[in-house]
């Protein structure tokens, strides 16, 4: 079984978390419940967690939420045998029944790839709209201290076109009827759950609106998003294929500083209320990521070839908002600072893909 804290990468990322000024002594001793714990960005949370126990003897219980045991063994490997990690097999479409006490939820189990939204619109929506209902009522039965929903910058629906940076009290159209809205619409009615749950019920819960965020754990294989793509053609040594126009802008976040971000949302953020998650520094177009990421390895002289997608691709380009950003400045006045531009960050990925191929 593999060691993931032997990667220098992960080891060099662990630490310049633990670096930042995050109240992070209140998890010591916690059991903490993550689900979707195999996923890109909660398998990184999970692997700080990991890290905090091996070491700075944190005594932190992990309880990891996935829908398949053979997953999570391959992602965490030899961890997954601690004592202090346990795998909980279920895919949220009932009550759980979780044994003992439970401090803090981290729900970020989720179908979040544009690939799932036409073929799988029901297994996108059930574990945020659904699933979220059942672990806030396990959260009410546990009295928990701390619940962090994920959330997505994808419930803010269309924005009005030039309205540039906008904050969380701004909220644009959602066609509940459009394939696009079987996430962003079930995300909605995650955050509706929450907020529902804080006013009737009392329960800390805090939401992050996560906007494109990416990590060393993206699956190059099999993740068609645009980043995950970039980094593939770069592993082969071949050209960037970009199937736009490259124009559409994203603010771009490496997983060190989102987890930051996570970190102080659910110990330091105000119950019932939502945070952008947003690098708004690294707010590039599509065309811009690519040139950057070529950049990384210049010596190899690839360069980006524009393609039309085929039509019967399943992939959901999500095309509104083309130059809009949501503000971090609510997350800012928590202390969230970014420290990785797109070349650095992306530069962590490409080293460790490298690590493991």
């Amino acid at each position: 079984m593999k060691d993931l804290l032997k990667s220098e990468v992960v080891r060099q990322d662990m630490e310049n978390i633990y670096r930042r000024q995050l109240p992070i002594e209140r998890l010591y001793g916690k059991v903490v419940l993550v689900t979707g714990a195999t996923g890109m960005l909660a398998s990184y949370l999970c692997y700080y967690l990991i890290w905090l126990n091996e070491a700075k003897c944190a005594d932190i219980r992990i309880l990891a939420l996935v829908r398949s045991t053979e997953k999570c063994r391959f992602v965490f490997g030899t961890y997954v045998e601690r004592d202090y990690f346990t795998i909980c097999e279920n895919n949220l479409v009932g009550p759980l029944a979780i044994e003992g006490s439970v401090d803090y939820i981290i729900h970020a189990a989720s179908l979040a790839g544009p690939q799932y939204y036409k073929s799988y619109p029901v297994e996108v929506a059930l574990p945020n709209a659904i699933g979220t209902y059942y672990l806030l009522e396990m959260a009410r039965e546990k009295r928990v201290q701390g619940f962090l929903y994920f959330s997505t910058g994808d419930v803010y629906g269309k924005m009005p076109e030039g309205i540039g940076v906008f904050g969380e009290e701004q909220i644009g159209l959602l066609d509940p009827l459009a394939e696009h809205s079987c996430y962003g619409g079930s995300k909605r009615m995650g955050e509706i759950w929450c907020a529902a749950y804080v006013r009737e019920y009392g329960i800390p819960v805090s939401m992050a609106r996560i906007a494109h965020t990416y990590a060393p754990t993206m699956d190059v294989d099999k993740d068609p998003r645009v980043f995950a793509s970039f980094m593939k053609c770069l592993l082969q040594g071949k050209d960037i294929v970009m199937f736009s126009d490259g124009t559409t802008k994203r603010p771009f976040c490496y997983v060190v500083d989102a987890i930051v971000g996570f970190l102080l949302i659910l110990l330091k953020g105000r119950s019932g209320e939502a945070y952008n998650l947003a690098n708004n520094n690294q707010f590039l177009s599509i065309g811009e990521l690519a040139e950057c990421l070529l950049e990384l390895e210049p010596e190899k002289g690839l360069k980006v070839i524009r393609c039309q997608r085929a039509r019967d691709d399943v992939y959901m380009e999500n095309e509104q908002n083309h130059a809009n950003c949501p503000s971090a400045e609510k997350l800012r006045a928590l202390g969230w600072r970014c420290e990785y531009d797109v070349k650095r960050g992306f530069g962590q990925v490409l080293r460790y893909l490298r690590e493991i191929n």
